[in-house]
């Protein structure tokens, strides 16, 4: 119950942004331009900040790698296995894939902050260092792959999209910044840390303003696959995980609310960008986001047990 009330804000400010845009308030130019802000400003402040700072050779680190690849790698092989069954064709397939392994990684950031204050916040964002490159090449790969048009256009869109992709820049930037060993500088991380503390409601606000409920009905087999690969097949794996290797307690849990997570909304982008098919992707978004207001609290629940945080 504690852990459903700490995240109720979060998921209230996502109906919200959801409530507002389609009252038209103030307009669908203002959503579409406060989500270029939140990719390509807010997060990548927030990203650059929290990493170029961080203690990257703490102990334990390589484990906390180790088990949020593991869920999502399981994920992806859930993806593709239903890719496979239904013989719907690669657009189908490629939607099927993300859905049942991305995440949205801006609601790991607000859950852990809120359950587990600046630490939990800390260890999100080093999660997201750890995932986000990775999961890019991993998920565009498999769209050259999966897609297979004659020419390569997949491919070159695909390398446009990872040399481009401002989160993969702001980590990279702040890793290199790290291993340099610079640490804070006056003014540049005063200034961009005020930008990163704008980023979690608004982001918030953004989620819910994309949220599309026409055409949920649609397509059931492969939302339904994709679904289970992300919300039942991910968390538990990474539970498992996190138990055999002895991932200390926070770690562990802030690896389980990336497993708990919905599908985020950058797969919609890849999917329109790529050739996948971005009106199931949508769909696939938006449902699973309304089911994690339901299965989240139960997966934290079990991990704060579980895990003893």
């Amino acid at each position: 119950m504690m852990i459903a009330l700490s995240i109720a804000p979060i998921f209230l400010l996502i109906l919200t942004g959801y409530a507002l845009r389609r009252g038209g308030i103030p307009s669908d130019e203002f959503w579409d331009l406060n989500d270029r802000l939140v990719y390509f400003v807010l997060m990548p402040a927030l990203f650059f900040v929290r990493i170029s700072t961080a203690d990257l050779g703490e102990a334990g680190l390589g484990r906390f790698a180790i088990v949020l690849y593991a869920g999502f790698l399981a994920g992806v092989v859930i993806g593709l296995i239903g890719a496979v069954l239904l013989a719907r064709g690669g657009a189908v397939g490629t939607s099927v894939m993300q859905g049942a392994c991305r995440f949205n990684t801006f609601v790991a950031l607000a859950v852990a902050e809120a359950l587990y204050g600046a630490p939990g916040l800390q260890l999100a964002v080093l999660g997201a260092a750890v995932l986000v490159p990775g999961v890019n090449l991993i998920a565009i790969s498999l769209f050259a792959v999966m897609l297979r048009p004659p020419g390569g256009g997949v491919a070159r869109a695909a390398v446009r999209q990872l040399a481009t992709n401002p989160l993969i820049l702001a980590i990279l930037a702040a890793l290199g910044f790290n291993a340099a060993g610079i640490g804070a500088v006056p003014v540049l991380h005063e200034t961009l840390s005020v930008l990163g503390q704008a980023a979690l409601p608004i982001m918030l606000l953004c989620v819910g303003a994309n949220l599309k409920l026409k055409g949920l009905r649609a397509e059931a087999g492969p939302m339904a696959l994709a679904a289970f690969g992300k919300i039942v097949v991910f968390p538990a794996v990474i539970l498992m995980t996190a138990l055999a290797l002895g991932l200390d307690p926070l770690s562990a849990q802030v690896a389980l609310i990336y497993g708990a997570l919905p599908t985020g909304v950058a797969a919609y982008t890849l999917a329109r960008q790529l050739g996948g098919d971005a009106p199931l992707m949508a769909a696939m978004i938006t449902m699973q986001t309304l089911l994690s207001f339901a299965t989240m609290p139960l997966w934290l629940s079990l991990g704060e047990r579980v895990f003893g945080v």
